[in-house]
């Protein structure tokens, strides 16, 4: 079985709403000690991966853009690193108002390329770079709609993160599919850590990552998923929001909360330290 590797050898190299780098030492005490795959259904930022860099992994997100991403770090590396050189070269060298012009010009051509191409996946690590808060929001036309943000001199390129993610995904399986056939080869003694989109907590908390969202009855779909797995044997773990319609649905399985800081919310109250739950079935 694959031990856990040593800690933290690269980062995320995108920011992502919910991203668990924070968490990491929390999770640490549950995080199992031996597996064979790894397997992450909602990649997003991919902190718990980096955090344990297994040599085989099957890396998955609903949202393409994201995972085209991983694919092109991992196999069209130079090409990419070219492009994010000539936007950070363009971007810090204007003043402030040639700054945001230049920023929503990029926006609307990131809009209108194809996924999949190397300029897209360029252009999402540039806005994700300077956009408000390094959010990633789509209307309901699918398009990128994040407004300027007001970092002084973001880092547009960081060659040595993406050389060590592009080597840490050199053995990982990279699909954007629904979350149940993402995981319909795991077996016993594989480990599949869920991150999905968060219940609510209230009406206006950010949890759309997509523009189909997520809503209850995938939450039941998900946990329904997370059942037929434990019984296949596999080592199971899931993030969600400490709500009671997230701890009835898994009542039968072990339930553990952690602190998390959030700053993406409307509500001041939403802000700050908020507890999470971290369910088990180990």
């Amino acid at each position: 079985m694959s031990k856990l590797l040593k800690k933290q050898k690269t980062k995320p190299f995108l920011k992502w709403a919910g991203g668990k780098r924070q968490l990491l030492s929390q999770y640490d005490e549950y995080f199992p000690k031996d597996f064979n795959t790894f397997f992450e259904p909602f990649v997003g930022g991919g902190a718990v991966f980096f955090h344990f860099l297994p040599k085989k992994a099957h890396l998955n997100d609903v949202n393409k853009d994201l995972i085209n991403a991983y694919k092109a770090i991992k196999n069209d590396l130079g090409e990419l690193t070219t492009i994010l050189k000539e936007l950070e070269e363009d971007y810090l060298d204007k003043g402030k108002v040639a700054r945001k012009k230049f920023f929503y010009s990029m926006r609307d051509r990131y809009n209108s390329l194809e996924k999949g191409d190397v300029e897209r996946t360029a252009l999402l690590f540039f806005l994700n770079k300077t956009c408000f808060n390094g959010m990633y929001r789509v209307n309901n036309s699918g398009g990128f709609n994040v407004p300027h943000g007001r970092y002084k001199n973001p880092t547009i390129l960081d060659e040595k993160t993406l050389e060590s993610v592009s080597s840490s995904l050199r053995n990982t399986k990279l699909t954007s599919v629904d979350f149940k056939k993402a995981v319909k080869n795991a077996k016993k003694g594989d480990f599949v850590y869920f991150d999905p989109p968060y219940d609510p907590v209230k009406k206006d908390s950010f949890t759309d990552y997509s523009k189909n969202g997520f809503d209850k009855e995938d939450q039941i779909r998900l946990r329904d998923t997370f059942a037929e797995l434990d019984k296949k044997g596999c080592l199971v773990m899931l993030s969600n929001s400490y709500t009671d319609f997230i701890k009835d649905i898994y009542g039968e399985y072990r339930i553990e909360t952690v602190q998390a800081g959030r700053s993406i919310n409307s509500d001041a109250d939403g802000r700050g330290k908020v507890k999470e739950v971290v369910i088990l079935n180990y």
